[in-house]
């Protein structure tokens, strides 16, 4: 786990480069982002069998819209990093199913923008002037000037629904061809729509009621599949027009066909359907050809410039992510600023260290699991401060299943593990303003629990000059370095332990690299009456070389005034 808590992909030897797949389309501009460091195949038209079959050999998959990422090809890509989608909707990713594989999702909401919307004017238009009828009859030889006559757009009403980045650019260049504009976005900013000149309607009905155009541009979700059916068109005039720059099925296809039919509306311009390119018979094919559509073939984003605009997006992020840094645009993971990021990283590689070093020591000595088990993550100092503490918690995550499961965990999966792994945890921001001697301090508590039996156990540690130490061990107060392997002996501090367990390591040709003798704390060393009692125990703590064995740890256990050992590889 890299200090993001994404999973980074080490350069390494030419051989070993990170791999990604590019089925699609791209910008050369943007894949010469990625060559220098990653060997990036480009295989256009891969059948979805044939995906699946190569996918397991790739870190990362560029596509665009055409490219089916499904539930199968991200369990198959047991390698998979981040799945790009150059362009904005990401309706033909899994993402529930990337999310739980801890794959990250990116995509570039805004390299199209423009295009989109200025494509939306241009089927307005041509939509309102019959350009797409009128083209295609001069060139058949006829000139149908009087079958082909249309409608200004000038101080007609367009309805928007959704005023996100493109619609609020579509609202703007109506507005420059003299449009009354309404829109409907539960979510939309009044002071933002003000600006624009776009007047905000509370019911979807009252603005179908009023608009000589109707554009809607929304991601296709399960709210907005089939938002306008037979019931909406009914209550549309019979003189107005439907335009989808956005997604196939925000428009109920069999009910827009039978409008046209029956003249409910007057015409539509699609440049998206619910299948790409439609099947033969199918309604979307049907539509396709009406005589009152004015189609095209998914063109919204195809310009140079916004190929270009996405493609460099998303690659630059890809180039991020695969050297162990964060999104920018993430459909799964919470947008993490870079200054923040910065002041994490130190104490997200100690608290994925405090989580190992829990499991090993206090549990898997003992032959527990962890799961069941009841976490609070306590941070002290700047740590309380930091807004986003996404990745300490997934740190934590990877930690204390890494002993046990071989789950890719990182920030985007780890609520979805723990969960499945009955891990519960709790992260509580102390912003107390006592003294401290350390700025960023984390305290891992374990929950005691009388229903189970198992009692409170502590770990505390802290970051500083981009070190990691632990600083308190459940009663004993230390200071180590969580780093390789450890051997933790709870002990009678008596003379001659040391010695006695030199002997031991000596004997089985283990070096001890370095040895920290961990006292009880304070509120310890008190008894039952608040009398000072004698500090009989110790934790030792050795960092080893060398091959550390049931054997080597039996010797250590038998010998005199040792209570307990554990074996820890961090």
């Amino acid at each position: 786990m890299t200090p993001s808590a994404t999973q980074a992909v080490s350069g390494g030897a030419e051989a070993h480069r990170p791999r990604i797949l590019v089925p699609e389309k791209i910008s050369e501009d943007g894949l010469a982002l990625l060559t220098p460091h990653f060997d990036v195949d480009v295989k256009l038209a891969l059948s979805p069998d044939e995906l699946t079959q190569i996918i397991p050999g790739y870190h990362g998959l560029i596509v665009r819209s055409e490219t089916k990422v499904t539930s199968e090809v991200l369990r198959a890509g047991r390698k998979l990093g981040v799945v790009a989608r150059a362009g904005v909707g990401v309706d033909n990713i899994d993402v529930a199913a990337a999310t739980n594989e801890g794959i990250i999702v990116i995509n570039s909401p805004s390299g199209n923008i423009r295009a989109a919307a200025e494509h939306t004017v241009a089927l307005l238009l041509a939509t309102a002037r019959n350009v797409g009828r009128a083209d295609g009859s001069v060139k058949a030889g006829r000139w149908d000037r009087g079958k082909l006559v249309g409608v200004e757009v000038g101080r007609k009403v367009l309805g928007i629904v959704g005023l996100g980045k493109v619609g609020l650019n579509v609202a703007r260049m109506a507005k420059g061809l003299g449009m009354h504009v309404l829109a409907v976005d539960p979510f939309a900013s009044a002071d933002m729509a003000r600006q624009a000149g776009v007047e905000l309607m509370v019911e979807l009905k009252d603005l179908l009621a009023t608009v000589d155009f109707l554009t809607i541009h929304t991601p296709l979700l399960a709210t907005t599949m089939d938002l306008i059916g037979e019931a909406q068109f009914r209550m549309m005039k019979k003189t107005a027009y439907v335009l989808n720059v956005a997604r196939g099925g925000v428009y109920n296809e069999a009910a827009l066909l039978d409008a046209l039919d029956a003249g409910t509306i007057a015409g539509a311009g699609l440049d998206v359907f619910t299948s790409e390119p439609p099947a033969e018979g199918s309604t979307a094919a049907r539509l396709a050809r009406h005589p009152k559509v004015t189609a095209t073939p998914h063109l919204g984003a195809s310009t140079v410039e916004a190929q270009e605009n996405v493609s460099m997006d998303v690659c630059t992020q890809m180039l991020e992510i695969l050297r162990g840094g964060l999104p920018t645009s993430a459909v799964n993971v919470p947008i993490i600023l870079p200054e923040e990021y910065r002041k994490l990283q130190p104490s997200v590689q100690l608290v994925e260290k405090m989580g190992r070093l829990y499991t090993q020591h206090f549990v898997r000595a003992k032959g527990g699991m962890v799961g069941g088990h009841r976490f609070e993550l306590i941070y002290r100092g700047e740590l309380a401060g930091m807004p986003n503490t996404k990745p300490l918690y997934a740190a934590l995550v990877k930690g204390l299943v890494a002993s046990f499961s071989d789950s890719n965990v990182n920030i985007v999966n780890a609520t979805v593990i723990a969960r499945e792994k009955g891990i519960v945890i709790n992260e509580t921001h102390a912003r107390e303003s006592q003294d401290m001697t350390y700025s960023n301090l984390v305290t891992l508590r374990s929950v005691a629990d009388a229903k189970t039996g198992t009692s409170e156990q502590i770990i505390e540690g802290y970051a500083s000059d981009k070190r990691v130490y632990i600083s308190k061990l459940d009663r004993f107060n230390a200071t180590f370095q969580p780093d390789g392997t450890l051997i933790i002996l709870h002990n009678y501090d008596k003379p001659g332990k040391i010695g006695g367990v030199g002997m031991v390591l000596g004997s089985h040709g283990i070096n001890i690299r370095f040895m920290q003798v961990a006292s009880l704390g304070r509120e310890c060393l008190q008894d039952h009456d608040g009398r000072a009692q004698q500090d009989e125990e110790a934790l030792m703590i050795l960092g080893v070389d060398g091959d550390v064995d049931d054997v080597v740890l039996d010797g250590l256990r038998a010998s005199d005034g040792v209570l307990d050992v554990s074996l820890v590889n961090l």
